[in-house]
């Protein structure tokens, strides 16, 4: 990390380091009482994150299929599984 800020300065001056950190490529540490608790960043800086989720069968059936011309259709179909 290139730079360290205190809480205490991030408070009084949080425009201008949170402008800094998206405008940099290194990340902003922000301690309290010499202890890291925060990391502004650029949102470019961070790994994307994706998410690990299983579709039902049915959701995945749905969405193969192609729409119809009415949705009363799909509302019908919908409700007869009630």
């Amino acid at each position: 990390m290139a730079s360290r800020i205190t809480i205490k300065e991030l408070h009084a001056t949080t425009g201008e380091h949170v402008r800094r950190a998206g405008a940099s490529r290194r990340a902003v540490l922000v301690t309290d009482r010499g202890q890291p608790i925060a990391v502004l960043a650029n949102p470019s800086l961070l790994k994307p994150r994706h998410r690990k989720r299983t579709l039902l069968p049915e959701f995945v059936a749905l969405m193969a299929r192609t729409p119809g011309d009415d949705v009363r259709d799909d509302l019908d179909e919908v409700r007869s599984d009630r």
